[in-house]
């Protein structure tokens, strides 16, 4: 079906491109692409219009880390398909299995300007399975995934241990994680190599992490764990995200200087439950940003509703990070941390048509209401 042509006229358009220009004009979109940006567009004599009322337009906000739709509203464990912890190792379960794209979370998430997310596991396993990047508005899993697989999730510190050691079986010890961790990423390097070998799921799943194609995604609070992520990361030569991240601000000047893509902080509105979160807090991306570690913020739903992202990265911004760096946190950190870039992220020619339209900038002001939502080039939501 041809896509509408739709002009968003009369805002503050806020590109969130490398120079994060702040454009009062218009956004035209054809195609499913932003096909032009500024004033006095040349527009086509069919064409919808999106008045903005001198409100904020922005690039649709990014969550880059949650577990939407396999952790579902209000049925208990009926709805709960985050963590399959009969085994610690379980690199083949797929995100896109998992996930209801009929949970009220994704309508709630476009009608807040989320257009995008990156779910999957929870960090129940050492190495729990594939993420996936998907927008939030369809019907049919395989008609919204903007990537998939995204990245292999992976988690250090209390959750595994807690979860396995608890059942008498590795790990029981943050040892007994990095140890397993290695050892699958030893055994899939082995079976990359080899010519002639017996199909294996889960080491033909981890082939892409150790070719360095597809990302670790790192769940890692404490300082210690954060490190054993990057000593792996370093050993196999690893793209890796370090997730949540709650101590990083202690190390950030170690952080600046690895290899990790980004930090993705959070999730913020939470009680501190866990000892491995007691120094959690929104100064931290202040301290992360002034050591020149690219940041993102993420809401670990069901930590928290998708539409609580903005609330966090005001609360950074309300902490001392710069109002264009909370907006990148949520847009175009988001985008290029997760290895999205090319898509989504900035208001830029070319780009997918996800665009966020708020009566004010939902950073500044939490009064700030969506005005409407378009993904893909399509109206999702009109207020």
């Amino acid at each position: 079906m041809e896509k509408k042509t739709i002009l968003i006229k009369n805002g503050y358009i806020h590109t969130m491109n490398k120079n994060a220009d702040v454009v009062e004009g218009e956004v035209l979109i054809q195609d499913g692409k932003i096909a032009s940006i500024g004033k006095n567009l040349d527009i086509p004599e069919v064409c919808q219009v999106i008045d903005a009322k001198e409100g904020v337009i922005m690039p649709g906000i990014i969550d880059a880390h949650n577990h939407i739709g396999i952790f579902e509203w209000g049925i208990g464990d009926a709805g709960v398909d985050g963590n399959e912890d009969a085994d610690p190792i379980t690199p083949h379960l797929r995100a896109i299995d998992g996930i209801y794209p009929l949970d009220a979370e994704f309508r709630h998430s476009y009608e807040n300007g989320v257009t995008c997310v990156a779910t999957g596991p929870g960090s129940a396993n050492p190495i729990g399975g594939q993420f996936v990047a998907m927008k939030t508005v369809g019907k049919v899993m395989d008609k919204m995934i903007l990537k998939a697989p995204l990245a292999m999730k992976a988690a250090f510190g209390e959750n595994p241990k807690n979860v396995h050691g608890g059942k008498g079986r590795m790990p029981g010890t943050r040892m007994g994680t990095a140890a397993l961790i290695r050892e699958w990423l030893y055994k899939a390097k082995e079976y990359a190599n080899k010519t002639e070998k017996a199909f294996d799921m889960r080491l033909e799943a981890l082939v892409p992490v150790v070719k360095g194609e597809l990302p670790l995604k790192a769940h890692a609070h404490r300082a210690d764990d954060i490190m054993t992520a990057l000593r792996i990361a370093d050993e196999f030569d690893l793209q890796i995200t370090l997730d949540h991240c709650s101590e990083g601000h202690l190390i950030a000047d170690e952080l600046a200087h690895t290899r990790q893509k980004g930090v993705i902080l959070g999730p913020f509105l939470g009680f501190p439950h866990k000892n491995e979160v007691i120094n959690q807090g929104v100064e931290s991306a202040v301290i992360l940003y002034e050591a020149g570690v690219k940041l993102a913020i993420m809401t670990d739903l069901p930590a928290m509703h998708t539409s609580n992202l903005v609330v966090c990265a005001g609360m950074c911004h309300k902490a001392g990070l710069p109002l264009t760096e909370a907006m990148r946190a949520v847009t175009s950190n988001a985008a290029e941390i997760l290895g999205l870039e090319d898509r989504i992220g900035t208001i830029e020619v070319g780009k997918d048509a996800d665009i966020a339209i708020f009566d004010k900038n939902p950073i500044q002001e939490i009064t700030a209401h969506c005005a409407g939502t378009v993904i893909d080039g399509e109206i999702v939501y009109r207020a």
